[in-house]
């Protein structure tokens, strides 16, 4: 039932009602809940009370506290309020029933994969144990449960033999499966990486051998097997073109002066990470189909004995390294593959340089020159192409989601269920999305031809050509609750329009983010706003600038972030608020983060509730712990602009001094939220898909919102009415219970000055 029962009753809003705080949960009627009142309290402080325990992260009261809303001389208010309520306590029942029968089920098939033999067997075990251990609200007894110790130990051994085997993928599964179930104490950290550096480097230099083990893995597993390789865009000549031995060295050297940790980023660590990147190259022995030079066994022991007696030195003469020796170690490697297994030197360079630089931190990188426009794309939330949003379906196809408004696909036809089965003639079949981006997007102003399949009216398959001109493409990283136009700014922002809720989603923190939020935020003003959800999920970040000008929207004094160096003193100016920019002081918010939310939208909520926790800003976080990427990459070109590095030079701190960033080792890291609401993956899945499917609006060449016949549109109230999204509903009766509290007791003040009257 919607809250617009109670805006209809504030027109009868009598004097504050009583309502007791002896109830006991889940046996009493919402109307004996209502109806027992031991002391007075009115809507306002009960709203308040509300607020408090949430703030504590007290879960169990506000639910308590919740169900007894006043509701006594406010003609029914507080019982359609109840009502809601009662909506979120079936929600949550419903989570906790899943999770139970959720656990049950994996628990069997962890069992069944345990009592068969071989590394199959092993890593499905692993799978249905990482489903559990994302279930089980005690992981740390779960872990310590004699099968799993059990399965640990040989997974582990069967993952070192896979290794040493030459069964890559193998290894890299395991590895991977025992990294995510022990990811707090990093038993397998190193494990993982090495495998999927491995991997990595398959995937480069011979992505047609990895596509066939990938296969063959589907087929030993029971699954249907991939479509058939596509070997356009996949050649590594071209991608590796451009590398540079001065890029590796500028890298390297700028990477030893300039790192927020001196002590990592010494010359001995990269330069053994580089040459172990190196070995780990020579002896993937599948790269043979690449580098047939790896065949001769005497090249190949003299190159690999040259890398041991190279790291023995580097580690003997560690504390005298300095910039000739960074030179002549890079010249060494170089020389000796010459005389040796004469492999192209840009091929031993990209190891070497993504070696070195994965030594300091999981953000310091270099970024190659075939990198450097998505690198870019990423960073400025804009890109070169024709404006699609693509995914794979259940065929592989490559299947446009969505044309973006005004972008040139929306104008020449493309739509949304169209599959592009061709570009520029040649076919996409077996496509990557990597693959599909690459060789859509291109320079702005450039031709491509898509050739699209589509059903026609009659239920026929037409296929058509469709020629475009690339251009620059904004994307918008500001959205609302549901769409209701053509363009990616028509939204209604209210989630909850008879209270005036409004709710707000920040995909990335963009050059125009800020501008696009003030439009959202004045629209919402215009009806009068008594609340806000913010919802920064998923969010990955962006740029620091607006990051501190949409934080400065609810705070209106005092600091918002700072930076400081690995020793925790402060470097530079803090960013600091300013009152005339803080648009939404005073308006109650509720902010929504989980695992997914990194960087800019950490500064964002951590400042909101630092702030809050003073006193200052009248908000709550809700959701899981943040990522924990709180720190500082600066760029620098290489060559030119040819290449590009980033490396970590400081970390930011929040008002209060914590930083966000997760350190080596650390146990406290990210942004906690007051409120901590787990959802269960399948509910997380479910709710991208359907806020996914909902932000879709079919429109045609003329930019006019298309017709989708019989197939029924996704509504995102199926999220909170279906108990799918349990951390945006709790955050919609919270902010509900705040603007009730407010809305009510203004009413009852302004019936009082009636009565005075």
């Amino acid at each position: 039932m919607g809250l617009k029962h109670i805006s209809q009753a504030l027109a009868l809003a009598g004097a504050v009602s009583l309502f007791t705080t002896q109830s006991t949960l889940g046996q009493t009627t919402t109307d004996q809940r209502l109806a027992s009142n031991e002391q007075s309290v009115s809507l306002d402080d009960w709203a308040d009370s509300v607020w408090r325990s949430a703030f504590k992260g007290d879960a169990s009261s506000v639910l308590a506290e919740l169900e007894q809303v006043p509701s006594s001389g406010q003609a029914g208010a507080g019982k359609y309020f109840a009502e809601e309520v009662q909506g979120f306590r079936s929600s949550i029942d419903q989570r906790n029933a899943q999770r139970q029968e959720k656990i049950a089920e994996v628990s069997k098939e962890l069992d069944e994969h345990l009592a068969e033999e071989g590394s199959l067997a092993l890593s499905k075990a692993l799978r249905s144990a990482v489903q559990l251990y994302m279930l089980e609200i005690d992981k740390g007894a779960f872990l310590h449960e004699p099968r799993m110790v059990g399965l640990i130990e040989s997974a582990a051994r069967s993952a070192r033999e896979a290794e040493d085997s030459g069964n890559w993928l193998v290894a890299a599964t395991l590895f991977s499966r025992l990294n995510t179930l022990l990811q707090e104490d990093r038993t397998f950290r190193q494990d993982a990486e090495r495998q999927g550096n491995r991997l990595a480097m398959l995937a480069l230099y011979v992505p047609k051998k990895l596509w066939q083990m990938r296969n063959d893995q589907l087929i030993a597993e029971g699954e249907d097997e991939l479509p058939p390789f596509n070997a356009i865009g996949v050649g590594y000549d071209k991608k590796l073109q451009g590398i540079s031995a001065e890029q590796v060295k500028k890298a390297i050297a700028y990477s030893v002066a300039r790192h927020v940790n001196p002590e990592q980023a010494t010359l001995s660590h990269m330069l053994t990470g580089g040459l172990d990147a190196v070995r780990v190259l020579v002896t993937t022995t599948d790269l043979v189909e690449a580098f047939p030079s790896l065949e001769d066994e005497q090249a190949t022991g003299a190159f690999l004995g040259f890398l041991t007696d190279q790291i023995q030195w580097v580690k003997q003469n560690a504390d005298q390294l300095g910039g000739l020796d960074l030179r002549r170690v890079v010249n060494r490697v170089l020389a000796k593959n010459s005389d040796t297994i004469k492999l192209p030197e840009t091929a031993l360079l990209h190891e070497f340089g993504s070696g070195a630089m994965g030594e300091l931190d999981d953000f310091s990188a270099i970024i190659w020159p075939h990198e450097l426009r998505r690198f870019e794309r990423h960073t400025q939330a804009k890109f070169v192409g024709v404006g699609i949003q693509i995914q794979n379906d259940e065929q592989f196809n490559i299947k446009v989601v969505t044309p973006l408004e005004g972008t040139p696909a929306q104008r020449k036809g493309i739509r949304a269920n169209d599959i592009i089965i061709a570009v520029d003639g040649k076919s996409t079949i077996g496509f990557t999305l990597d693959q599909a981006v690459d060789v859509i997007t291109g320079p702005e102003g450039t031709p491509v031809t898509l050739t699209i399949q589509r059903e026609g009216a009659d239920g026929e398959k037409i296929e058509k050509d469709i020629h475009i001109r690339r251009a620059a493409i904004d994307i918008v990283t500001v959205k609302g609750w549901q769409r209701h136009g053509a363009r990616e700014d028509d939204w209604d922002w209210y989630i909850d329009s008879e209270n005036r809720i409004g709710y707000i989603r920040l995909t990335s923190f963009s050059g125009h983010t800020t501008k696009e939020f003030d439009r959202a935020i004045n629209d919402l003003k215009k009806e009068g706003l008594n609340g806000l959800i913010l919802d920064l999920r998923f969010n990955p970040g962006g740029l620091l600038s607006e990051a501190v000008s949409i934080s400065n929207r609810f705070i209106s004094q005092g600091v918002i972030v700072s930076t400081q160096d690995g020793n925790g003193v402060r470097q530079g100016r803090a960013e600091m608020a300013r009152e005339y920019k803080a648009t939404l002081a005073g308006i109650p918010v509720a902010v929504l983060i989980n695992e997914g939310s990194a960087s800019a939208s950490e500064i964002v909520s951590g400042a909101i509730q630092d702030h809050a926790r003073n006193g200052d800003v009248d908000a709550i976080l809700i959701g899981q712990r943040s990522y924990g990427k709180g720190s500082v990459q600066n760029v620098w070109p290489l060559d030119g602009g040819a290449a590009a590095m980033k490396v970590t030079t400081q970390y930011y701190a929040l008002p209060s001094g914590r930083v966000i960033h997760k350190k080596p080792g650390a146990t406290d890291w990210g942004i906690t939220p007051d409120l901590q609401i787990e959802m269960l993956p399948s509910q997380i899945t479910d709710a991208l898909k359907l806020r996914r499917d909902a932000d879709v609006l079919t429109l045609d060449e003329n930019g006019i919102a298309a017709d989708n016949g019989d197939e029924p549109k996704s509504d995102p109230n199926d999220l909170i009415e279906k108990g799918i999204d349990l951390q945006l509903q709790t955050a919609l009766v919270l902010i509900q219970s705040r603007a009730l509290g407010r809305t009510l007791a203004s009413a009852d003040s302004k019936q009082s000055t009636t009565d005075r009257n």
